[in-house]
């Protein structure tokens, strides 16, 4: 398993959270997603490393900003 917390720009409401839920959560090997939107970071767990282009994609393509990994 593998946990990456990535920061998102964008993100302020309930529908946001739902959103990038889904989307994140169909892509492959994906088990988790945890939409924080107070801090701007989502969290992705997978069953191995994640594609951070991938995310970035899917993420991008829902409307909003994947800035990068989350320190």
């Amino acid at each position: 398993m593998s946990t990456t917390t990535y920061a998102v720009s964008g993100m302020s409401c309930a529908h946001c959270k739902a959103a990038l839920t889904k989307v994140i959560g169909e892509l492959d090997g994906v088990t988790d997603v945890g939409v924080d939107l107070a801090s701007g970071q989502v969290t992705v767990t997978s069953a191995a490393e994640p594609d951070d282009a991938l995310i970035a994609e899917v993420v991008d393509d829902a409307g909003y900003e994947l800035t990068g990994r989350a320190a």
